[in-house]
């Protein structure tokens, strides 16, 4: 069990409490459905062990009760991260990129798949940031520099989809990442190519299914795969 401090400020007031680290992250997730504070204590500054006043709380949380005020803090505010979860979540993301390129990539001058190790040692020789945010978010960034290490290419699968208009705005931003052509139609719906890599081509289309409620249109486009 790891404690830590969450804290937030409101009505020009600071709050912190005392929490166990991972019941946090869980409960910020959705993971649980409550979370308590050590000593069911609301702070203004735990290292002095200065408790907020019953007044203070009801002017920055309308309410008094500890729960309810421990809820809103670790789920609005600011959740500080040890050094040690930090080098987890770092270590955890360098893996779920080394594994996508693995299962994704291949060497464009042999046509055989790169191994894991190959990889690793490819984006630590690269000295590449892999930062805490999706893959496919910065998967261009992390091949362009691994690509003056190794060569390397995505293996994608082109994709003409129509979505209808009702559906435009929440699908675009996980199109958006992989869009090649788009075009809007009269009836306001929209026609995109997307270049996807083949091992998340599955995932991508649930999402979009999801979305679309099983609305939008379909077609793959063959044998032209080119390089992410």
């Amino acid at each position: 069990m790891v404690n830590t401090i969450a804290r937030i400020t409101k009505a020009g007031k600071h709050f912190e409490i005392i929490v166990d680290l991972e019941e946090a992250f869980k409960f910020k997730k959705g993971e649980i459905s409550a979370i308590e504070a050590e000593g069911d204590k609301i702070f203004t500054d735990s290292k002095k062990g200065m408790v907020a006043s019953n007044s203070d709380l009801q002017e920055a949380f309308r309410t008094t009760e500890i729960s309810e005020v421990v809820e809103k803090i670790v789920k609005n505010g600011e959740v500080l991260v040890t050094q040690e979860k930090r080098d987890e979540e770092k270590e955890k993301k360098f893996k779920q990129v080394v594994d996508f390129l693995a299962n994704n990539t291949l060497d464009p001058q042999t046509g055989n798949p790169h191994t894991a190790e190959r990889i690793k040692n490819a984006l630590e020789e690269a000295h590449v940031n892999i930062k805490n945010e999706p893959i496919e978010n910065q998967i261009k960034d992390i091949l362009s520099q691994i690509n003056q290490i190794i060569p390397i290419k995505v293996e994608t699968k082109k994709v003409k989809i129509t979505i209808p208009a009702i559906h435009t705005g929440k699908v675009y931003g996980i199109i958006n990442n992989y869009k090649e052509q788009e075009k809007w139609l009269d009836d306001g719906s929209l026609e995109v190519v997307v270049d996807i890599p083949a091992g998340i081509v599955m995932d991508f289309y649930d999402k979009l299914n999801s979305m679309t409620h099983g609305s939008a249109l379909t077609e793959e486009i063959k044998n032209e795969n080119e390089n992410v």
